[in-house]
């Protein structure tokens, strides 16, 4: 289960999406741990007669005083995994739009996608550069195909594609918490704790987490790793990259 939620950050009072913080409610009467039932204490139980508490009452210790009854578990519902959080905390996506479908989120993906590498693709063949250069020569060494896929030509092409990868999803997440591909598909970006706009740092760190493994070294791996992140979050649906940026992906309302 992810819980984690970052510190609340300021935001400007006119972010459309920034939710009100919710106030811890008490399950029942003003208390945590719930009211006792109206009327005398039953026998036996705590104050009443014969039982802890009461004069020659039983318990422990004995012979009255002895100690109360343990409260309820977390948030007064006898679930200690419950509703609301625990502890009578409230749900962080309590305000919220819904969270995003998955197969929305990926087809934003792929207009994404599309939309960042066709100018990449056309530089590439406007100035004759190959960022991966994958053809062996007999009896070379795997570390030296490495090093000629990052150097020259390719490792410039890697450069620009990690800047323009990244530029592209920082930008418009921290903007208004929508890529092109997230707008088209009615989704955006928002901060777990509060529902506003990602702020550039946590928008950077989401972008870098998305996008440096599958430019540098897991073109077909790390993709699959976040989708199956995705599918396997219980219950924000956070993918490895909104973990570390402590974001969900919800529908959007505008």
């Amino acid at each position: 289960m992810s819980t984690d939620q970052p510190p609340p950050g300021e935001r400007p009072e006119d972010d459309p999406f920034l939710k009100k913080p919710q106030e811890p409610t008490p399950p029942s009467g003003g208390s945590p741990y719930g009211s006792p039932p109206p009327g005398p204490p039953p026998p036996g139980g705590p104050g009443g007669p014969g039982g802890p508490g009461s004069p020659g009452g039983g318990g422990y210790p004995p012979g009255g005083g002895g100690y109360p009854p343990p409260p309820p578990p977390y948030n007064g519902s006898g679930d200690p995994y419950g509703g609301g959080g625990g502890y009578g905390m409230p749900d962080p996506l309590a305000g919220m739009p819904p969270l995003a479908d998955f197969f929305k989120r990926l087809v934003a993906r792929v207009i994404d996608v599309i939309i960042v590498a066709v100018p990449l693709f056309l530089i590439q063949l406007a100035f004759g550069t190959k960022r991966y250069m994958v053809e062996t020569n007999r009896g070379e060494d795997i570390s030296e195909v490495i090093t000629r896929s990052y150097s020259g030509s390719g490792l410039i092409m890697t450069l620009i594609s990690i800047v323009a990868y990244i530029g592209y999803d920082w930008w418009f997440t921290h903007k208004n918490g929508q890529t092109i591909g997230k707008k088209a598909m009615g989704l955006r970006v928002a901060m777990l704790n509060d529902g506003s706009v990602p702020q550039s740092s946590p928008a950077l760190a989401r972008a870098a987490v998305l996008w440096l493994p599958t430019l540098i070294c897991c073109f077909c791996l790390w993709p699959i790793a976040l989708v199956i992140s995705i599918l396997v979050d219980k219950p924000y649906k956070q993918g490895l990259h909104d973990k570390v940026g402590r974001t969900v992906v919800v529908q959007s309302t505008t």
